[in-house]
């Protein structure tokens, strides 16, 4: 099973639709079968083809651009805030397979669409080989962040997540370096989930963000791994790969993205 996670930074990007493109080709290469995205963006005054999906919505897109090369990914998008004034900014999952439940909720102290810390996570249940997976996007706050801490979000998360009973995966960025010690990330061991970078037989260096990036101004400007995918039981990974990073796969975001081979 792989599994890959992309902030896709959608919209802010030069040469939107060819690194799209790209995208797409990549997970037909690679067969990939659960793409989390976030900041998954659309405008908000565009027209809208059905609920709360508009005509330029980034998932939307990519799941036509993956039918034109001849593969069919459902999606699920959850809207998360208002984005730079003028983009319904969210989280996505694209996937295959048959799907038992999809759900999305708020994270964290705030619900007001119009306050760019709100967050939200987007889930969705599949069912493979006779088992139950659930596998959720997320776009995590800040350590301590006084207005809606991270802490806050993550314990709301995981609570939500174990008492489903299924073996999940949680796929993002989660704004906190693996870097650091005593904060976010350190936090998320201590519940009893495993980062599947650390359980992976094959790794590279992890790094996901080569510098500094809109939210981190004031933050570490080092080379950091915020984004992950962490999962409730010691899984058998056989790779865990940074893609897009100019290396494996063109740069299309201001992020790098997490691939991982799981063993079923």
């Amino acid at each position: 099973m792989k599994l890959l996670t992309l902030n896709s930074y959608s919209w802010l990007e030069e040469n939107q639709i060819e690194k799209m493109k790209k995208l797409a080709s990549m997970i037909v290469k690679e067969n990939i079968d659960v793409v989390a995205l976030q900041e998954v963006n659309q405008l908000d005054k565009e027209k809208v083809v059905f609920g709360e999906i508009k005509k330029d919505n980034f998932a939307y897109l990519l799941c036509k651009e993956l039918e034109k090369l001849g593969k069919r990914y459902d999606f699920t998008w959850d809207y998360h805030h208002i984005g730079y004034d003028i983009y319904n900014e969210g989280t996505a999952l694209l996937f295959k397979g048959e799907k038992k439940e999809v759900i999305s909720e708020f994270l964290g102290t705030s619900t007001d669409r119009n306050y760019w810390k709100t967050r939200k996570f987007s889930m969705v249940s599949l069912k493979k080989d006779g088992k139950l997976y659930d596998f959720y996007s997320c776009h995590m706050g800040w350590w301590n962040d006084p207005e809606n801490s991270f802490e806050i979000q993550l314990d709301q998360l995981i609570e939500f997540a174990k008492k489903r009973g299924n073996r999940f995966f949680l796929m993002g960025d989660f704004n906190n370096s693996a870097e650091v010690r005593e904060e976010g990330y350190d936090y998320v061991l201590r519940k009893g989930i495993y980062d599947t970078y650390l359980l992976a037989s094959k790794k590279d260096d992890g790094i996901t963000v080569p510098g500094v990036i809109a939210g981190w101004e004031d933050k570490c400007n080092k080379p950091k791994r915020i984004d992950f995918i962490f999962t409730n039981e010691k899984v058998e990974v056989e790779s865990s790969e940074v893609v897009f990073n100019g290396k494996n796969y063109d740069v299309i975001s201001d992020h790098f993205g997490v691939m991982i081979n799981v063993k079923d």
